[in-house]
């Protein structure tokens, strides 16, 4: 299912990803999931692909912005 608001994200990526990271986790899943006809799994590995284009995940485990 589509995501209309960050609110309703998974908990995974709502607890750990900095806004900006959800914005986009959210825009590129919405995306893919249209894409590829409703395929929530790949919908998914897309979003965080994108969203690994510009957040990392630190040795504190936190999700920073990527150096460039």
């Amino acid at each position: 299912m589509p995501y209309d608001r960050k609110s309703e994200l998974p908990k995974q990526v709502k607890n750990n990803v900095p806004k900006h990271g959800q914005e986009i986790y959210r825009k590129a899943y919405n995306n893919a999931y249209d894409q590829y006809k409703g395929d929530e799994a790949r919908a998914s590995r897309v979003a965080w692909a994108a969203v690994k284009t510009k957040y990392e995940k630190g040795a504190d485990e936190k999700w920073h912005r990527a150096r460039s």
